[in-house]
């Protein structure tokens, strides 16, 4: 799914227009033309209560289990239930598949399904010209067009002319064929999203039999209402069979050739994570324990992990964030592999018990799911701006080792990862992905189980160090001395009896100590502890002897490799590079970095990374910077990479 192998079509990953590569095929059941095509990216946009969430969802799943590759963007409000008919209460959900590997949700949509007035204004500086817009003509009334400020209709005033326009009475047409289920106006209406996935499904030819039995699941407890909603499915796939507006459908075929043989499934990051986390706590033998305070994005890891008690996983809805670490860290404490979840926020009150943990050196997991700041800021939307707080947000010297995922499906990898960090070092380890990934999903190779890492651990079980007068103790700062971890004893263990707290250890003992060359001593040891994490070279992806480097870090993989090969495609020499651990830096990028004229290093946010980077390194980064909640367009890293090449 990532090969850096790449054909023309590959190079356009992410672009807007119309696709290329279409085949016409005659000869469809219908009797109308079937054109191929190599990738399409659609956008489906209501009002929050259009339930275009589920529409997206439901149509990525049937793409998934066709066998394309796949990345999507949901696109939501901050707000439970936004003003309906606003522009803020716009809901969108944008899904690029292909028959080759792509990496992004693509630039812009091929086709925009927009349910009301707000869904056309909020999303119509994306569309390209040339599109094509499906738009429910029902809801393109005076009362709804004023309230987004259309004086007049755009579907009359020709300001959509450079658009193939679909005017479709989606709710009409769906409360005419639910007329016999004796379902009030307004219950029928809610079945429109299902009405326009059934014609979508028609269009690009997607297998239907799971949403029809996701439907019958999903409203088991109210089958007249499951059974309304298939009717309105099937309702909209036969008006693509038999409307004339409609005289093209589209093939995208199965993405052969861009995935290595083995079983996949769609997944998003929230729950690659939530499993990563799961396969950790396997890995090590050990039970997982979650303790937690709902926040968005980072909720969902909290919902997925209570269903799997069968697993030894223990979740804890705790009354605050500093409730929700310290039970965590009391569990590691324990003896189990304790792990807590937050959003930005949540770290800033979580910062005196991280500080605790790096104290206590204990394993701790601290996941954090970016979103937009400062305090509050932007709940729904993107954001990688908490770099430097997970680097320096504590009191005195404390240092963490960071680990960023770069995909969705990666952030299986980077929760075992940093499980191996936190539990061979004793230590807590950030785990920073962020809202555009927890979101997003994409194909994933499920892994066999002998292929995952051995992270089992000794507890320690006996005395471990012998004084003067020969009695034997047992010291909990007495160091490994190649990891430099301090034992874990679990409480209980007979003999190995010890002190811990906030204030600062004498070496060794593990006594409370005020002397300062003590504290000079464990300051430099911590520090010492955490720089000498062994963590994989950093791998240069660089063909043609490159002087221009683009580094990156956690979700802007995906949008920075689409550039590249953009950028390679139009026949510049660039270097690729991606972080995932942040804290240690790999011990070759010093080395990596002075190979390169220029080093260019996007981010969403205003330059931390490259703040980092030219603090250690003395390289003059130049910073793309992007803080508007939405992930980068691929067009437009390509454009600051020639640039950069060209300066």
């Amino acid at each position: 799914m990532t090969s850096q192998v790449s054909s023309p079509a590959e190079q356009a990953d992410g672009a807007g227009g119309a696709t290329v590569g279409g085949q016409r095929t005659p000869g469809s059941p219908d009797g109308k033309e079937v054109r191929r095509l190599d990738r399409v990216i659609i956008r489906f946009a209501g009002d929050s209560g259009d339930g275009m969430q589920l529409t997206g969802d439901r149509f990525t799943s049937e793409t998934a289990s066709f066998g394309n590759d796949l990345s999507t963007l949901p696109n939501f409000p901050a707000e439970i239930r936004a003003p309906a008919g606003t522009l803020p209460g716009v809901s969108s959900f944008q899904l690029h598949f292909a028959d080759h590997d792509i990496l992004t949700p693509g630039d812009a949509p091929n086709v925009l399904v927009a349910m009301n007035p707000a869904a056309l204004k909020a999303n119509i500086a994306d569309v390209p010209r040339g599109a094509e817009i499906i738009v429910n003509t029902d809801e393109f009334t005076k009362r709804p067009m004023a309230k987004v400020g259309y004086e007049t209709s755009p579907l009359e005033d020709g300001s959509l002319a450079g658009y193939n326009l679909h005017p479709v009475p989606l709710t009409t047409l769906t409360v005419e064929a639910l007329k016999d289920f004796g379902l009030s106006r307004k219950e029928a209406e809610r079945s429109k999203n299902m009405f326009a996935l059934g014609l979508l499904s028609w269009m690009y030819h997607r297998p239907t039999e799971a949403t029809e039995s996701f439907l019958r699941q999903k409203f088991a407890k109210k089958p007249e209402i499951a059974e309304a909603n298939i009717v309105a499915f099937r309702a909209g796939w036969n008006f693509g069979e038999t409307t004339e507006d409609f005289a093209v459908s589209y093939e995208v075929a199965p993405a052969t050739q861009a995935f290595p043989t083995g079983t996949y499934r769609n997944i998003s990051g929230n729950l690659a994570l939530s499993y990563g986390l799961i396969a950790a706590s396997q890995q090590a033998d050990l039970p997982l324990y979650l303790g937690s305070y709902p926040i968005t994005p980072a909720s969902d890891i909290l919902h997925e992990l209570s269903k799997h008690k069968n697993f030894g996983v223990r979740t804890f809805q705790a009354e605050d964030e500093i409730a929700g670490i310290g039970a965590a860290l009391g569990a590691a404490f324990g003896g189990a592999l304790g792990v807590t979840t937050t959003s930005g926020p949540g770290v800033a009150l979580k910062s005196e018990t991280i500080g605790l943990a790096v104290s206590l050196e204990l394993p701790l997991l601290i996941v954090d799911i970016q979103r937009g700041g400062p305090s509050t800021g932007l709940p729904t939307k993107t954001e990688q701006a908490d770099l430097l707080q997970a680097m320096y947000g504590r009191n005195g010297e404390a240092p963490v080792p960071i680990v960023a995922p770069r995909t969705p499906a990666d952030c299986f990898d980077a929760a075992l990862d940093a499980a191996r960090i936190a539990l061979t070092y004793r230590t807590p380890v950030f785990l920073l992905s962020d809202g555009y990934l927890a979101n997003g999903s994409e194909p994933w190779r499920i892994p066999e189980v002998a292929d995952l890492p051995d992270l089992k651990v000794k507890f320690a079980a006996a005395r471990n160090h012998t004084l003067a007068d020969g009695s034997e103790v047992f010291w909990p700062y007495k160091r490994d001395p190649q990891t430099l971890a301090r034992p874990w004893a679990v409480p209980g263990t007979p003999g190995l009896e010890h002190r811990i707290g906030g204030i600062e250890k004498q070496d060794g003992t593990g006594n409370i100590s005020y002397d300062p060359a003590n504290h000079d001593f464990m300051v430099r040891t911590r520090q010492a502890k955490v720089d000498g994490i062994e963590v994989p070279e950093l791998d240069v992806d660089d063909p043609d002897g490159a002087s221009t480097l683009v580094l990156g870090w956690g979700s802007t993989y995906g949008p920075i490799t689409a550039a590249v090969r953009r950028v390679r495609g139009a026949g510049l020499p660039v270097a690729q590079a991606h972080l995932r651990h942040l804290n240690p830096f790999p011990r070759n990028l010093g080395e990596v970095l002075e190979r390169y004229e220029k080093v260019v290093v996007p981010e969403m946010n205003l330059g931390q990374l490259a703040t980092l980077i030219r603090a250690k390194y003395l390289v003059d980064a130049r910073s793309c910077n992007q803080v508007n909640g939405m992930p980068f367009k691929a067009e437009q890293l390509a454009k600051v990479l020639k640039e950069a090449i060209d300066d």
